[in-house]
């Protein structure tokens, strides 16, 4: 951890850090994540979390939970691994199971659409926040700026298969810095 954090977490504030996290939002509790990580308890620089983000990405899995297990480790060992997603979980799974079973009898109707519509679109307006505050924790460094425009414009634009798009930007990024290292 940086020189910028706050004292490493216990298993109790692993636990109720990520409670915080997965009863914040569904299917998008990213931003949430970052906002507790990085602002609130400061257990993690922005460069930190961009970092750990990228490796959670790259893992098979939810990114939010891989974070999570992540995190427990570095702060408390194999107890933090089981404990933080652990507490991103618990209380999600508990509501999900009883919003649906109110979906199954209310779902159908007009309201609940228009509810689950506008849901929908916090959750995207999330997302491109915490996307611009990741963005701007790397301004400091331009040579990251072309991986991030390619990368979206490979995904996004020509719809290339992401596993491909990840490999080879892992052996770009990771052939630059070996040559950026070697030039020291």
């Amino acid at each position: 951890m940086s020189s910028e954090t706050a004292p490493t977490p216990n298993l109790k504030a692993l636990f109720l850090g990520f409670s915080s996290v997965g009863l914040s939002g569904f299917g998008g509790v990213l931003p949430f994540a970052r906002r507790m990580l990085v602002e609130e308890r400061r257990w993690m620089s922005a460069e930190e979390f961009n970092t750990q983000l990228g490796l959670c990405q790259f893992l098979p899995g939810p990114n939010v939970v891989n974070l999570a297990v992540v995190v427990g480790k570095r702060c408390a060992g194999l107890s933090g691994a089981i404990v933080a997603p652990l507490g991103l979980l618990a209380g999600p799974i508990v509501i999900v199971l009883l919003l649906a079973l109110l979906y199954d009898r209310h779902g159908h109707l007009p309201l609940a659409q228009s509810m689950l519509r506008g849901i929908a679109a916090v959750g995207c307006g999330l997302l491109f926040a915490m996307a611009w505050r990741m963005g701007m924790a790397i301004r400091d460094k331009p040579v990251f700026l072309p991986f991030a425009v390619l990368t979206a414009a490979a995904i996004a634009g020509l719809r290339w298969p992401m596993p491909i798009v990840m490999v080879v930007g892992l052996l770009l990024s990771g052939g630059i810095a070996y040559w950026k290292l070697g030039r020291k």
